[in-house]
């Protein structure tokens, strides 16, 4: 009787250990808010914390590569803008040229004002962008990793917007300026035919940059919802629900110290039978 009495009673005291072990955890899921404390608490929920935690850094990385993509492209698109006015101008100003009413000043003044704005457009082929880099790059630009499958450059060469048929559209523009300052009526008509190729052009150029303009605003918002689905699935694998937590953390307290109390009495009961 007294074996199985302490057997009993053994069995009895490691139930509220291992109770009371519960609770500790559950204590500490409620403190830090995690659920899990260590990896052995649920060794698969663990690995996949591992591997959404990484997808989050390598998405939080191509976030910016997108974020940044997007404020080149908006740059970009600012500078043509003010390209293709220019140009706009600068083919008024040869149409205005070809006129024989012109005295030798005023195509002079009209020469003067067409160089000035093809030394503006030089200078728009040279601008640099936030980081301290060409926004144009002087040779095929580098492609920008977005997603496991998408690489682009958001912003073409300089060459493929500044040029056309291989020659500078800045050169386009003096070559009128000269033809018109010259009187030379047969290369004005040249250069105003060549002039109109560069507006086609510039508006081709601008055209690509929105296209992927609007890519990469796609790419952004897909990248916006696959954060929040990783963020879900990571605080219900990693987050202590504190809701169901304090509630479990009630009964197992209650039930450990209903046991507590029964066990002692069970206890001072069985010492006074063995006394008698």
């Amino acid at each position: 009787m007294i074996n199985g009495t302490g057997s009993r009673m053994t069995q009895e005291a490691t139930r509220q250990a291992r109770l009371a072990t519960q609770i500790a955890a559950k204590q500490a899921q409620i403190s830090t808010g995690k659920r899990l404390q260590r990896a052995s608490d649920d060794p698969a929920a663990t690995a996949r914390i591992a591997d959404l935690n990484r997808t989050q850094t390598n998405d939080n990385a191509r976030a910016r590569n997108i974020s940044l993509a997007i404020s080149m492209t908006a740059q970009a698109d600012g500078q043509l803008r003010n390209m293709s006015h220019l140009l706009a101008r600068t083919r008024e100003l040869t149409i205005s040229g070809a006129s024989t009413a012109l005295t030798p000043s005023g195509r002079a003044t009209l020469s003067r004002e067409i160089r000035a704005m093809a030394d503006e457009i030089d200078a728009m082929a040279s601008v640099k962008f936030a980081t301290g880099e060409a926004l144009f790059a002087n040779k095929a630009p580098n492609p920008i990793r977005f997603d496991d499958t998408i690489a682009f450059a958001p912003v073409p060469a300089r060459q493929a917007i500044f040029e056309t048929g291989g020659i500078a559209i800045t050169q386009i523009m003096r070559d009128a300026a000269s033809a018109i300052a010259a009187g030379d009526l047969m290369l004005t008509g040249a250069a105003l035919t060549a002039l109109n190729g560069a507006v086609n052009h510039a508006a081709d150029a601008q055209a690509e940059i929105g296209v992927n303009a609007a890519r990469l605003d796609r790419l952004q918002e897909f990248s916006a919802q696959r954060g929040i689905t990783l963020s879900e699935e990571l605080s219900t694998l990693a987050d202590t629900d504190l809701g169901a937590a304090i509630a479990e953390l009630k009964t197992m307290t209650l039930t450990l110290e209903a046991a507590q109390g029964a066990f002692a009495r069970i206890n001072r009961r069985t010492l006074m039978e063995l006394l008698a």
